[in-house]
């Protein structure tokens, strides 16, 4: 991991602050988790929750609080499994995009 990782993460981590630890750890371990070229964690909850040790159904619930406030997205769904990603709350990145006029 490089130093604009780090950073990256350490800025997450920042903005993270007065979120429950569960919702931060979630948050945390999709920042650091290899994603899709569109951003996607493509792994399970199921395997994720394993991951750190987690039931499956508080971080199911706590994911879903983590999406409510903005700071996970659904990016994809595969049969019944949906992936997430980092949303521009949690990255700080400007997504707009300006529209131009068709010609």
């Amino acid at each position: 991991m490089n130093n604009d990782d780090k950073r990256k993460l350490l800025d997450i981590l920042h903005r993270t602050v007065g979120m429950t630890a569960n919702q931060r750890l979630i948050v945390m371990l999709y920042a650091m988790h290899p994603t899709d070229r569109g951003g996607a964690v493509i792994e399970t909850g199921a395997n994720l929750a394993k991951s750190v040790g987690m039931a499956p159904t508080v971080f199911s619930r706590t994911r879903r609080q983590v999406v409510e406030a903005g700071w996970l997205e659904e990016s994809e769904r595969l049969a019944h499994i949906s992936y997430y990603r980092l949303s521009a709350k949690t990255t700080g990145e400007d997504v707009v995009v300006p529209l131009r006029r068709a010609t």
